[in-house]
């Protein structure tokens, strides 16, 4: 199975070491094209896979994954839709970008599968929701949810809840980063240093992750089960709800929804 990437940033690059690592396909069975000069030097010298113009990854690859930024979405497909066989799969990372919008692009018959990773997968615990056209099987959107699989998590959505899966798992890094820091800064505001604080506040939230998925439980019986009555997390609790926590990560997420569909 060959596997073609057009473009080769940050999440390409977690992507493919995830593949390589994970014994899915040689390195001579994965091509990538970049537009810089230092990220092709990046395929090249610390990839070690074939590098390609952006028409020959198309026609090289049984997998083609088109992982450049949304706004240079059209301008690729217009470069690289003669060299897309009707048997290739194509997969896209893009927000916004629907279905109906890439089949119109790439012309009718095409095989495509629409994604949204997320940068976690840089350590091999990525979030990937998945949906496809019509020209998809069933053993063709598990091959692609297999390769995937070995950077992270997979999980087939319908196609109108991708933009939900943007906001609560593409962009959510960003807001429990911005949670880790705040949490950090708490510790460092009363006397921790700032190394320690970041230690204690990460595997907090890594911890209480693993419980979430592990036990089962409802986040809200995990938190009342830290809050005991008049105790100190009853407190913080207090105050997070009077400062508005909860609507604030709502709210976010709604104009992430908003702003992916309008892409």
């Amino acid at each position: 199975m060959k596997i073609g990437f057009i473009g080769c940033g940050n999440m390409a690059s977690a992507m493919i070491r995830g593949i390589l690592e994970s014994g899915a396909a040689a390195r001579t069975e994965v091509m990538a094209s970049a537009k810089s000069p230092e990220t092709r030097k990046k395929i090249t010298d610390d990839l070690n896979i074939m590098p390609g113009s952006n028409t020959e990854v198309a026609e090289f690859a049984d997998i083609l994954f088109l992982a450049v930024k949304p706004q240079y979405y059209e301008e690729v497909i217009t470069e690289i839709k003669d060299a897309v066989g009707t048997q290739e799969i194509i997969v896209t990372i893009a927000p916004g970008k629907t279905l109906a919008w890439l089949g119109e692009k790439f012309g009718g018959g095409r095989k495509i599968v629409r994604t949204m990773p997320n940068t976690p997968a840089m350590v091999k615990e990525g979030m990937m929701g998945l949906c496809r056209n019509e020209f998809v099987t069933d053993e063709e959107l598990e091959k692609v949810c297999e390769l995937c699989g070995n950077f992270g998590k997979t999980e087939c959505v319908p196609e109108h809840l991708m933009d939900v899966v943007t906001s609560v798992s593409g962009s959510s890094p960003a807001y429990v980063f911005m949670l880790i820091e705040a949490m950090a800064d708490g510790a460092v505001a009363d006397g921790m240093p700032r190394t320690q604080a970041y230690k204690f506040a990460a595997q907090a939230v890594l911890g209480s992750a693993r419980m979430v998925l592990e036990t089962g439980m409802h986040p809200g019986a995990l938190k009342d089960m830290v809050c005991s009555p008049g105790g100190t997390t009853m407190e913080a609790v207090r105050v997070l709800e009077e400062k508005g926590l909860r609507s604030a990560i709502i709210e976010a997420e709604k104009a992430c929804v908003r702003k992916s569909r309008g892409m």
